[in-house]
Order: C-alpha cells, then structure tokens, then sequence
C-alpha cells in the first residue's frame, strides 16, 4: 500500500477553543492559510463565492479514541447503534472533518468564514468554493436520529 503525506494549508485562528457539540453556526474564524507556502494569489476570486467546503483534521482527537466500529451518537441509547461511517463523529479512522461554512470575506491569506464546525489551532487540509452542482443530484435522505441530532448544531 501506498502512503501519502498531507500537510494543512494553514490553521483555523479564533473562533471556539474547545470542540462544543452544538451552536456553530454563528461562530466566526479565520482560516489563515500558509504564507511559507502560498501567496495571495491562491485565493484569487475565492470572494466570488458564498460559501466555502473545508477540509480538517480533528487534531485534538486522541488516536486511542478512535472508533473502529459502531456507538450510539452523542452516547444516547435512544439513538440506534451506527457504525462510525454512518455518522460524523470526530472520533473518526483518519480524523477528518469537513464541513460547508459561509465566506465572510478574503483578506491576503486570511479566509473568513461563519460556521465552521472547528477550533482554533485545527490544522485545514484544504478549501475548495462550495459548488451548488457538486451537491445532491437526486433527492437526499437520512434516518429521524439524525435530524434530532442537528436541531441545536447550527
């Protein structure tokens, strides 16, 4: 097998510093991209954009915590045992979030964003515009569970 390395094109800045389960959706951060790297000229027409889709690791996730297999989310028994893939748990085999956030504004190398489902230090592996077409292409569904998860998450 093949191993690949990743390195984060920069870090959330702000926002929460403790990864609380619900209330995103008016946290603001920046996620500031990696000026060793990059110059500005990466996120030339990002601002074209509403939304951004960002790619992180959950680096505060202890690696013996990880789920290998299936839970009851958020630990409610009411809630039915799924596997770890049937849900967005933090505890994940690679530890990889991703989440669509709204684009507050771009400045040099710093992206501002609400709603980012992510702490301050969290290593970004990768921001892409959120693409209305790359969506669902046919009517989506979920099971009741989840929708009771998510009322206060946002």
């Amino acid at each position: 097998m093949t191993e690949y390395t990743v390195t984060p094109v920069g870090h959330v800045a702000g926002g929460r510093t403790d990864p609380i389960d619900d209330d995103w959706g008016p946290v603001e951060a920046t996620i500031a991209l990696d000026a060793a790297r990059f110059t500005p000229d990466v996120v030339a027409g990002l601002d074209d954009f509403s939304h951004i889709d960002v790619v992180y690791l959950f680096h505060r996730v202890d690696e013996a915590k990880i789920n290998l297999g299936s839970r009851h989310p958020r630990n409610r028994e009411d809630w039915p045992l799924v596997g770890i893939f049937a849900q967005r748990a933090k505890a994940r085999p690679n530890r990889i979030g991703v989440s669509t956030c709204e684009l507050v504004a771009v400045d040099g190398l710093d992206v501002h964003v609400r709603g980012l489902d992510a702490i301050d230090g969290t290593p970004v592996l990768d921001i892409k515009p959120h693409v209305a077409e790359f969506g669902p292409r046919t009517p989506t569904r979920q099971p009741e569970w989840i929708g009771e998860l998510m009322q206060g998450y946002w």
